[in-house]
């Protein structure tokens, strides 16, 4: 079915028509409304106002005093100084009382005062340093430029952990030692003498001469898999030979197994 829509000017809008009207569909309404309107009456309720529902009413004996309110000063104390008790001078004698007559002393103190001061030695000053252009004067002590440090007591003395790692070190020597020694007796270890060892040494060093002539007199392209293999194998060979000449270099005495 095919809709027309006519203009406003259109001769068939002249035939009043019947006005449709639509109807709006139910309100919703939510299946707990009666449980949440019961449960805001019962927690809700009761908190409406500010502070408790019932206030108990002042009696009227309680009543509010004028100038009850405003803030009191403490009481008035008696203050002293605390040095007033210490400094204070003792009070003038009375006419009574009379100073004790007769007493001398063998020592006469102006005498004395004046040999103390003659025979001081004189206060040296200490040594300070300007740090600003104005003449700004600070204790040379703090500077770091004395050598404060030399002065301890402990300065130039070996610590106590290098001491006991020192003794460590010796005592565990020992105890290689008198293994070693143990097993010499046994017959199970030979000492290496310093022939032997120097006959050793120079015999690596002759074949890694040799290894390393052979060495360059290798190919400098290595395009095939033989070239490849011969240059990694004379490689391998002199470092494990530099490994060996470091080792016997390193220590003198060398002990090996008869075994």
């Amino acid at each position: 079915m095919s809709t027309t829509v006519f203009p406003p000017e259109s001769i068939y809008n002249l035939i009043p028509r019947d006005e449709v009207k639509t109807e709006k569909p139910p309100r919703y309404m939510s299946k707990f409304r009666t449980h949440v309107r019961q449960e805001k009456r019962l927690n809700k309720s009761s908190n409406k106002t500010m502070g408790p529902a019932k206030v108990d009413m002042p009696s009227p004996e309680k009543y509010l005093i004028k100038h009850s309110k405003e803030p009191k000063l403490p009481e008035k104390t008696h203050f002293s100084y605390l040095d007033d008790e210490i400094l204070k001078k003792p009070s003038i004698p009375s006419k009574v009382e009379f100073p004790f007559m007769g007493i001398q002393t063998k020592k006469d103190f102006v005498k004395a005062n004046a040999y103390e001061n003659i025979m001081a030695v004189p206060k040296k000053p200490q040594p300070i340093y300007a740090d600003t252009n104005t003449g700004d004067k600070q204790l040379l002590k703090n500077s770091g430029l004395v050598p404060n440090y030399i002065k301890k007591k402990d300065f130039g003395k070996t610590p106590e952990y290098l001491q006991q790692r020192a003794e460590e070190v010796r005592r565990a020597q020992e105890e290689y030692n008198s293994y070693v020694k143990e097993h010499m007796k046994q017959g199970a270890m030979k000492q290496l003498s310093d022939d032997e060892r120097n006959q050793i040494l120079q015999g690596l060093k002759n074949n890694w001469g040799e290894l390393h002539h052979q060495y360059q007199g290798l190919s400098v392209v290595t395009d095939t898999t033989p070239k490849k293999y011969r240059k990694e194998r004379l490689e391998l060979e002199m470092k494990q030979l530099e490994r060996d000449i470091n080792l016997i270099e390193r220590y003198k005495t060398i002990y090996i197994s008869n075994n």
